[in-house]
């Protein structure tokens, strides 16, 4: 039986980039200009994507990774200010198990000619999944991605 147990963890990332605040919020409120950047690691293939980017819109993400493991992102959006904020929350599972449930805020803020980024998220990691910090570096990798999405 898996003991059912709950860990929190929080971080913070930020980025600084030459682009104006419109032009990183269209990186996450397009649907063609997210799937340049957000999706899984080589080896990674797609299985089910929505999209629905406004405030209570659903976008889910699932796929199967090279080792066979099946990730899925599930996602509902709470507030979204053009080009300054967006507030969600969303379920992660691995095979099937639900493995955490976090709360993300994305700060946009015109900063020397470019763009400052700060993403906080909340996370609850659940029944003995132990997050050993992958979330904050997957998320990074992310942020990662899309830098460079935002120069091609």
């Amino acid at each position: 039986m898996t003991p059912r147990n709950v860990t929190h963890a929080s971080f913070t990332i930020t980025r600084h980039w030459p682009h104006a605040p419109s032009r990183v919020f269209r990186a996450f409120a397009d649907e063609q200009a997210k799937a340049k950047w957000f999706g899984g690691p080589p080896g990674w293939e797609q299985h089910k994507k929505l999209f629905d980017f406004r405030e209570g819109g659903h976008e889910y993400l699932s796929g199967r990774h090279a080792n066979g493991m099946v990730s899925t992102f599930d996602c509902f959006y709470h507030d979204i200010v053009e080009n300054e904020r967006i507030i969600y929350s969303y379920v992660m599972y691995l095979d099937g198990r639900k493995i955490s449930v976090s709360q993300a805020a994305i700060e946009l803020s015109p900063e020397a000619g470019g763009t400052k980024l700060v993403l906080t998220e909340y996370g609850d990691y659940l029944d003995g999944y132990d997050d050993k910090g992958s979330r904050e570096h997957g998320t990074n990798w992310l942020m990662d991605n899309l830098g460079k999405s935002l120069e091609a």
